[in-house]
């Protein structure tokens, strides 16, 4: 008989829950004690020991026995200050926490060195797709180019709907709420927080360098309507909330944002709440990771594996895991800023019914080097102002806003109803 285990969790959510049950199927695995808020609330845990609960963490993160601290509490609050002291104490750290990880993975991971204990993550990025190992270990082999993802479930759900429906962003957030597929307050999702957090995880482990969480550009997709993505589908494209970091040399280009993806792009086909992950290597070329990226088990899956990766070798060795451990260097890499990036875009005006309009759009566009690669105007129906849509050729960023900026200033252009780069 091998020696069990003993680990400890902090929280019993969804997650935490998803834990216990995925878990409970391993002999060597022992949960000796689960940190909860509430000690009288039901728990939809099939033959679950209420005695292994405990509203007073201290007396996890303090016991010699726990080897392993499991943290599915989310939040920094108070995850950073419990974790920290786990360290200290010895403890091994397996976390779903992305905030925590990305806001401060630079202190924790160099207190782990300190006290010569791992930190693993592979939940708190893409739920229950594997690409933290991947990338570390079976990639390890390649120069990586670049990452690009659906990392959020929730704004690709509403984005798929809308596609499907032809409904307006607010309508189906409101179902997307009624089904649980977004929060009530869903501001981390749709404005592309979650997604900057997880990118800037993916970042970290692909470039080898530290990232400053708040050095990446977001956009959200409360600004996406149904005409835009009508009109991306007759341009051949999807519209996506992309997160992708590549290398540019002396920069990285990191940032979240909706684009318009290419119908043949591997992303441009993942619908509903899934994930996805294309990664590009010089050796490997393109490869894709897909798969549920949150929800109870797919997140479990992903932290029992960690838990299992350090309890095979927590008995034989003292230093577990290495290819696992933090290798940075103090400096955070340089991102690119956002007016300093190349894209193509879609620009979507709507303009009075006058002649001369595309020719003047068209002259504008031009005196900033930028060259158009197509143009949508749709047929004007009687008492109704056009929208013109136009598609560009790779250009820079602030070149396309200086011009977006003095078309916005002509008496025929009423407004400048969307702007959204392309992949």
């Amino acid at each position: 008989m091998h020696k069990k285990i003993a680990i400890g969790l902090l929280g019993l959510g969804t997650v935490g829950s998803g834990v216990v049950k995925v878990l409970s199927k391993f002999d060597n695995i022992e949960i000796k004690k689960i940190a909860v808020k509430n000690l009288t609330k039901t728990r939809n845990i099939k033959n679950l020991n209420i005695e292994i609960l405990t509203d007073n963490p201290d007396t996890i993160i303090n016991d010699p026995e726990i080897k392993i601290i499991v943290e599915v509490m989310g939040g920094i609050n108070p995850a950073l200050e419990l974790i920290t002291r786990s360290i200290q104490n010895g403890k091994h750290i397996i976390t779903a926490n992305k905030e925590l990880i990305a806001k401060h993975g630079k202190v924790l991971f160099e207190l782990a060195k300190k006290h010569n204990v791992v930190i693993l993550y592979e939940a708190a990025v893409a739920g229950g797709i594997p690409i933290v190992m991947p990338i570390v270990q079976s990639l390890a082999g390649n120069k990586i180019s670049k990452i690009a993802g659906i990392l959020n479930g929730t704004t690709n759900y509403i984005l798929t709907k809308m596609k499907e429906e032809g409904s307006d962003f607010e309508q189906v957030l409101k179902e997307a709420q009624d089904l649980g597929y977004a929060e009530a307050d869903p501001t981390g999702d749709i404005q592309g927080y979650d997604a900057a957090y997880k990118i800037a995880i993916l970042s970290s482990i692909a470039f080898n360098k530290r990232i400053n969480i708040n050095e990446i550009y977001k956009e959200g997709i409360n600004n996406i309507s149904a005409e835009d993505i009508k009109h991306a589908n007759e341009f051949g494209y999807r519209i996506k909330l992309i997160a992708m970091a590549q290398d540019c040399g002396e920069a990285l280009d990191v940032r979240v944002h909706p684009m318009l993806v290419p119908k043949k792009h591997p992303l441009a086909s993942i619908n509903g709440v899934l994930n996805a992950i294309v990664v590009e290597g010089d050796a490997v070329g393109r490869v894709m990771f897909s798969g549920p990226g949150a929800g109870e088990f797919p997140t479990a899956s992903s932290v029992a594996g960690d838990v299992l990766s350090i309890a095979g070798e927590i008995e034989k060795t003292g230093y577990p895991l290495p290819i696992m451990r933090c290798k940075h260097d103090d400096t955070n890499a340089k991102i690119l800023d956002i007016n300093e990036t190349k894209n193509k875009y879609y620009i979507n005006v709507q303009t009075e019914n006058s002649p001369g309009v595309i020719g003047d759009l068209g002259t504008i566009c031009g005196k900033y080097g930028i060259n158009l690669h197509g143009i949508i105007q749709q047929g004007v129906i009687k008492g109704e102002n056009p929208s013109i849509v136009l598609l560009t050729e790779m250009s820079y960023e602030k070149d396309v806003q200086a011009a977006v900026k003095e078309i916005s200033k002509r008496p025929t252009i009423l407004a400048i109803k969307n702007l959204i780069r392309v992949m």
